[in-house]
Order: C-alpha cells, then sequence, then structure tokens
C-alpha cells in the first residue's frame, strides 16, 4: 500500500509576500486557503505548503525542487518578474539533470529542474 499524496510544509514570516511569489510568479494553484497556512498544487498529488511562523530560521540544506520540461521557459519568466536568479540553466553531467537555482522570498533554494536521463522523463 502507498501514500495518496504528499505535503511539504514550511514555515514563512511573511504568508502575504510568500503567497504573492507562489501564486502570481510561478503560478501554482491555491488548493486550500487556512488563512495561517497556504497549500499550493506542486503536480498530481504533489502539494506545498506554508505556515505563519513568528521566528523562522530556514535550515541548511533545505531546497524545493521543482520538476519540468520547461525550464528556459522558467527562466524567461523569473527574469519578467524581476526575481534574481542565482544560477542559471545548466546541465549538471553528474546527475543527468539540468537545472537553474533561485530563492523565494523566505530565502528558500529553489531548483527548477529537467531530467535528462530518459528513465526520468517525465511522459508527454
Amino acid at each position: 500500500m502507498s501514500f495518496d499524496s504528499i505535503i511539504t510544509f514550511l514555515p514563512t514570516r511573511d504568508l502575504a509576500q510568500t503567497a504573492q511569489f507562489y501564486e502570481e510568479v510561478l503560478k501554482l494553484e491555491l488548493a486550500l486557503d487556512q488563512t495561517r497556512c497556504r497549500i499550493y498544487r506542486v503536480a498530481k498529488g504533489g502539494f506545498l505548503g506554508f505556515c505563519l511562523k513568528d521566528e523562522v530560521t530556514p535550515q541548511d540544506g533545505v531546497m524545493l525542487t521543482l520538476v519540468t520540461e520547461a525550464v528556459d521557459h522558467w527562466q524567461a519568466l523569473l527574469a519578467e518578474h524581476d526575481v534574481p536568479i542565482e544560477k542559471g540553466p545548466v546541465f549538471n553531467p553528474d546527475f543527468q539533470i539540468y537545472q537553474m537555482f533561485l530563492r523565494d522570498p523566505n530565502g528558500y533554494l529553489i531548483e527548477i529542474q529537467r531530467f535528462e536521463d530518459p528513465r526520468w522523463r517525465t511522459p508527454s
């Protein structure tokens, strides 16, 4: 037996700024607004939640990875919103991925990547 879905919750000091980024820049669907928490659909059965907290210290090593075939599209869209890119799209031969990096308003590292290994490619 397996699970039906996954939600990863992360804390934020500024839920409005976080909502603006994930809704207006990344265009994620707001699945549930719980006033102090907002849950976004990232993929079928995959959700990301942010909850308002007074004190937040992003943990080293926390990285959100969004998998898409359209890495270059996302770079262009983020540039339109003046989102600073930490590392532009590049092929990573060690992991056989095409990836880019940026930070969200909370300082969390976001990787947008595409698998180049055909065994992991998203079916069209």
